[in-house]
């Protein structure tokens, strides 16, 4: 008993702490203020601080109580004749939330370098004037591609 409330007041207190780290990082490159900035948002920065972490939360609790969270099974005991239509769902559902968790990477590493000021230096020791748009719109595009082709090939299969 004593270990496994060790393991519980452990755990947790590095679970905290690795969560502390990611909003750290995030508050330091400044990122939501500067999505609210961006759409013309700004009276709701603090709902999108709020959702940051509620998202971040619930991707920890659903990944450490995976067994507990299965949707799947529970759709499939009571509608077993439907489960095409929950793959379907979850096929769009994820698409939709690569697309999402894409961009949101995307203007975090571009947020970081940006507070690093290497984007501005390496233009200015290149000589690089103009087209900085297209040159990161080709990074954004080999980066995509790059993953389509992970995905595409099963090579995360093969890395297991």
């Amino acid at each position: 008993m004593a270990g496994t409330l060790f393991l519980i007041v452990f755990g947790g207190s590095y679970g905290l702490l690795a969560a502390a780290g990611v909003f750290t990082v995030l508050v330091a490159v400044g990122l939501v203020p500067r999505f609210a900035g961006k759409t013309h948002t700004g009276a709701r920065v603090v709902l999108y601080e709020e959702m940051v972490i509620l998202g971040t939360v619930t991707g920890c609790v659903l990944s450490i109580f995976s067994r507990y969270c299965r949707f799947g099974a529970w759709w499939q005991q009571r509608f077993p004749d439907r489960m095409n239509v929950l793959l379907a769902a979850g096929n769009a559902a994820q698409a939709v939330y690569g697309v999402f968790a894409g961009m949101f990477i995307g203007c975090l590493a571009l947020a970081i370098a940006e507070m690093l000021d290497s984007i501005p230096i390496f233009a200015r020791r290149i000589s690089f004037r103009h087209g900085i748009g297209f040159a990161i719109l080709g990074m954004a595009l080999g980066k995509l591609s790059g993953s389509l082709f992970y995905f595409w090939a099963e090579l995360h299969r093969a890395a297991q």
